[in-house]
């Protein structure tokens, strides 16, 4: 298969979708791979690494998709990407169709192959594609919360570790998914008391026996949610349903009952945002403030840290890229039931139910 590895243009995303090792593999299997020049210099790797590793590289990413069979990614495609797509081409990366009405129906004008990392799903009910991110959003929402709570940034001029004599500052963690435990790990480390909300009192048990005594569960309900509002300094939004919009826990009236300075980091941002007041920002412009409370919700958290994030999505996503490549896509979902899960749009029509029900459609738009 010739597989092709553009650059991503969405804002500040430095993440590209393959590392050079994982290239390497891919042309051991006898498949052909074309790395847009210049694709992975923002997470740390240049072109004659590729070309090591046996790639060709392509000046542009008109090239790149105009050539291919395959595109793998890390975002969705943009909008001056989408006449780049051709029928019946594969892509694999993250699309979060259910927030985004308009890159669904492109994609199904294109009539393109489109696998979402995000929904790739183990016989658990583990999102193997998703789980790399997400520990790295979870723990850098802690670092963005921890410094957005500065003054200078209108902040409360909280430190999240408190010092002798003073008490730490207070975490309240929505969701106790794997967002949410690895930011219950950070803050928790910092020294803050952090309460995390679920209403899997499977996994409230899970975090009661591994995290310290100052992280503290409780059951997720409107009632809970309201009263700790009103005493945390740092919200973070954690919430995830498999391919569907994140529910609203935060509305707008609740924002009147947060103290002045008050920080959300909304890590479901990418599927609508787990708090009414969200709406994407990027890593150029991250927050902004609506009731004197702090907002950051950039839609790519990761790819502020490219080397880290490339590395942590290539280990995970190689092993279907290959799978992919060396069967085609359609024996290869047939015979691994968690690739066909990440199906989302097949030639023009939407094959994850989730989608439809996101936007209130009546098809699929065949």
């Amino acid at each position: 298969m010739i597989v092709g590895i553009p650059k991503e243009i969405k804002n500040n995303e430095s993440r590209v979708g393959m590392t050079p090792a994982g290239v390497f593999e891919l042309v051991k299997n006898n498949h052909t791979v074309y790395v847009q020049s210049g694709a992975g210099k923002g997470s740390g790797f240049f072109n004659k690494d590729y070309q090591q590793a046996g790639a060709v590289i392509l000046d542009t990413i008109g090239q790149v998709y105009a050539m291919s069979e395959m595109i793998v990614k890390v975002k969705e495609p943009i909008e001056e990407e989408y006449e780049l797509i051709q029928e019946g081409q594969i892509l694999f990366t993250y699309f979060h169709f259910a927030s985004s009405e308009a890159l669904t129906k492109a994609m199904i004008r294109r009539k393109a192959i489109c696998i979402a990392y995000e929904t790739v799903e183990d016989e658990d009910g583990t999102l193997p594609l998703l789980t790399p991110m997400s520990e790295v959003a979870g723990r850098m929402a802690i670092q963005q919360g921890a410094k957005y709570l500065e003054k200078p940034v209108k902040g409360r001029g909280v430190l999240l570790g408190g010092v002798p004599g003073v008490a730490p500052g207070r975490v309240l963690v929505l969701g106790a998914g794997v967002v949410g435990i690895q930011a219950a790990k950070m803050a928790a480390g910092l020294g803050a008391h952090v309460t995390i909300l679920d209403i899997n009192m499977k996994r409230l048990r899970y975090v009661n026996d591994v995290m310290p005594p100052h992280v503290v569960t409780e059951f997720s309900n409107e009632f809970n949610i309201r009263k700790h509002i009103k005493t945390h300094d740092l919200i973070i939004g954690g919430v995830l349903l498999k391919g569907a919009k994140a529910p609203n826990l935060i509305t707008r009236d609740m924002l009147k009952d947060m103290r002045p300075g008050t920080v959300i980091v909304d890590v479901a941002v990418d599927q609508g945002g787990c708090v009414e007041t969200t709406r994407p920002t990027t890593h150029e412009d991250p927050v902004y403030i609506i009731d004197d409370v702090v907002h950051y919700s950039v839609a790519n958290m990761p790819g502020a840290v490219p080397y880290t994030s490339t590395m942590a999505l290539t280990n995970v996503t190689l092993p279907y890229a290959l799978k992919l490549a060396n069967l085609g896509w359609e024996a290869a979902c047939k015979k691994d039931a968690s690739l066909e899960k990440g199906l989302n749009i097949v030639s023009g029509k939407v094959v994850y139910e989730e989608i439809i029900e996101a936007f209130g459609w009546k098809e699929a738009f065949a």
